[in-house]
């Protein structure tokens, strides 16, 4: 598989970091060596200003502050070291850790340097509710419930760091105390600080109708008639949370859905254990948490799942195909091959052995509120057990595509390669099938489950659109296509279903394209990207290129190709929502990048736009950009997720220009040899975009 960096977040080791010095400092958590790197990570990350950004290339925020000062401190940066002074005047002119985020809140408490009181509540007996129920938290987006699940838990026991607790004992959470707040710790009236929150944390404000629930939850906490109620609420809910978690550790081998939940996982199961690091389960997670840890130029980083192998090697399978390179490079290609077999989700004699395999079982999907697993391609490695429709779509076209090369042929008939039979590619469709929403769209992992007012109840401040799984161009794109691919090997199987979705999502695609002809990217930056998308599933759904959706799409992209051929983006885009002006001013070359622009490149080649000048100066920048060793330089961040927070994908800078200078050479031919005047100046993209 591919290798990447997936880091750029900066609020996931810190919680690392905390609940490490939780559990009593383990080095089997984070041994010596890891921590010396984790401190030099927050060393080149500080910014002019003393604070953290929420991720690298974020302005600095109180949430990213607040955890990463908190972090280096346990790491032992001195309080009166230079970094940490500047710092600290930067919680502090923000109004201090009573302004920050409630996840940083929460990570406070946890370490007790801020009062339960402080934190809005986190009530697990909300699973008790009936499944019915419009509230219910299984109606949530997978990734939302998954962290929100481990804090009820916590929330619900008082979890408190025991050097806290113990007459004071770890002298540093007496000077936290002292550090973090305006005001002397002991004068804080605690509960009226449930709701503050610094303006440069406030992305998503919270409702007043999710005030008015916190505010009515918190006299439930506090309300002594009730009491006895809620301790045998509160009794179920814990169980059935520590229940849920264990299900959660099974399914996905300890590793979990993502980092925060497995670091408070791994938290749950050491308070569940009476603090005993050697118990079973705790050992488990302690032994996954290098799952999630990258070693770069700049430290030790935490990334943001265990990995992007599956879907990294996946357009790396499928660029190598278009461009006709993979029985040239006979190696790689079943190297993939052998991993995308291996990677399939409970489909291969080694997982169906797994403790993960029994949760398979309709009853205990439905006990633990899972979707359909088994044939489904994750974003990482098979052990990490949860499927996505993107995935699984890009997961199917690389093996559908690979099984064109003569050398897999070759190696699946020798027996040097193992198969991926009829019933596994069929059960990849099964999961696709079921993943699609009423809407014609896609979701992440699940369908919808939700409502559109659900984000009313968003408590999170810092994140946009996590409270349901919503439909989107890059999951339906990735979909359809494979159905479409599928459809063109096996016409037979589930004919009438599968057409039905790949009209359904065409239509979805149709749908949410903007008036300027552009779609919004949901986890890349940004239009560029979502434009490939929306332009590529169009055709894959036979949309026929004269169409006026896809005619928008291409002017949309043939207006902003920039003086120098490429097209660029920053994470502007995916936060303000609107395309960035000034491209990839900071990060990029003269407001160009190498993976924009291949993502432009290859929807105009999917749609088979005949501006042929646009294009040839857009290959002939990518063809500039590429260093002497074959690489492209490591540019801006490229991923998004939840609106708000930018992650880097250093696979995307190679693979991406590789796919898109094969596919033009392949849809274009000769034409990218020619020599035309305004190869110069750009008129011909301008033109059509006037004329469009």
């Amino acid at each position: 598989h591919l290798a990447g960096d997936y880091g750029g977040p900066h609020f996931l080791l810190p919680g690392l970091v905390i609940a490490w010095h939780c559990m009593g400092r383990p080095p089997t958590v984070l041994d010596v060596h890891q921590r010396r790197q984790a401190a030099i990570y927050f060393k080149n990350h500080q910014q002019s200003d003393g604070g953290w950004g929420t991720h690298i290339e974020s302005p600095s925020t109180l949430f990213g502050t607040t955890m990463c000062y908190v972090a280096s401190r346990i790491l032992g940066a001195p309080r009166h070291k230079r970094e940490m002074v500047m710092a600290r005047m930067f919680i502090r002119t923000h109004g201090g850790a009573t302004h920050t985020s409630s996840w940083a809140k929460f990570y406070l408490c946890l370490l007790g340097v801020m009062p339960w009181e402080g934190h809005n509540p986190v009530p697990p007996e909300a699973w008790l509710l009936p499944d019915w129920a419009p509230f219910h938290p299984a109606r949530m987006w997978c990734h939302a419930r998954m962290v929100y699940l481990p804090m009820g838990y916590l929330y619900g026991s008082r979890y408190v760091y025991g050097g806290a607790n113990e007459g004071g004992k770890d002298a540093l959470i007496g000077e936290l105390r002292n550090e973090l707040y305006v005001e002397p710790y002991d004068s804080i009236d605690w509960p009226a600080t449930r709701h503050l929150v610094a303006d440069i944390d406030n992305y998503s404000p919270i409702s007043p109708g999710m005030k008015l629930a916190q505010n009515f939850l918190s006299l439930y906490e506090t309300w002594w008639p009730l009491g006895a109620l809620r301790h045998t609420l509160r009794s179920a809910g814990l169980r059935y949370s520590l229940a849920y978690m264990r299900a959660e550790d099974a399914q996905t081998n300890d590793i979990c859905i993502g980092p925060v939940n497995k670091v408070l996982n791994m938290l749950c199961a050491y308070h569940a254990a009476d603090h005993n690091m050697g118990a079973p389960e705790v050992r488990r997670h302690a032994a996954r948490v290098a799952d999630y840890l990258w070693v770069a130029e700049d430290g030790l980083k935490m990334q943001g799942y265990n990995g992007s192998q599956c879907w990294d090697t996946g357009f790396a399978a499928q660029a190598a195909a278009d461009g006709g390179l993979c029985d040239e490079f006979p190696a790689f290609a079943r190297g993939v091959w052998g991993f995308m077999e291996r990677t399939q989700i409970l489909s291969t004699e080694v997982s169906a052995e797994t403790p993960a395999a029994k949760y398979e079982e309709y009853g205990s999907r439905r006990k633990f509120y899972r979707h359909v697993s088994k044939g489904g391609w994750p974003f990482s490695t098979s052990a990490h057990g949860w499927p996505i429709s993107d995935c699984t779509g890009e997961g199917l076209k690389a093996v559908l595509r690979l099984t064109d090369a003569e050398c897999v042929a070759k190696g699946i008939n020798d027996g040097s390669l193992r198969p991926i039979g009829t019933q596994r590619l069929e059960d990849a469709v099964n999961v696709i099938l079921t993943l699609q929403n009423e809407d014609g769209g896609w979701a992440t992992y699940e369908n919808n489950r939700g409502f559109g007012w659900y984000e009313n109840l968003n408590p999170s401040e810092v994140f946009g659109d996590i409270m349901i799984d919503y439909s989107y161009v890059e999951c339906s794109m990735a979909s359809l296509s494979a159905l479409a691919e599928f459809r063109r090997r096996y016409p037979a199987h589930r004919a009438a279903e599968v057409d039905g979705a790949v009209h359904r999502g065409r239509a979805f695609i149709r749908a949410i394209q903007r008036p300027d002809g552009s779609w919004y990217g949901s986890w890349a930056c940004c239009f560029t990207y979502a434009c490939w998308f929306g332009l590529e599933g169009l055709v894959a759904a036979g949309e026929p290129t004269s169409s006026p959706s896809v005619t928008r799409g291409v002017a949309y992209l043939l207006a902003r190709q920039r003086p120098n051929g490429g097209w660029g983006e920053d994470f502007s885009s995916c936060y303000d929502k609107s395309y960035a002006a000034d491209g990839m001013a900071a990060y990029g070359d003269g407001g160009s990048g190498a993976v924009p622009t291949a993502w432009a490149l290859l929807a105009l080649a999917a749609a088979d736009c005949r501006e042929e000048a646009a294009v040839r100066r857009g290959v002939r920048y990518l063809m500039g950009r590429q260093l002497p060793c074959g690489d492209w330089p490591q540019e801006g961040i490229a991923g998004v997720f939840n609106r708000a927070c930018g992650i880097t994908y250093t696979a995307y800078r190679n693979v991406f220009p590789i796919w898109a200078l094969g596919r033009c050479a392949r849809v274009y031919g000769d034409a990218l040899d020619r020599v035309v005047e305004d190869d110069d100046t750009g008129a011909p993209a301008a033109a059509a975009a006037a004329a469009a």
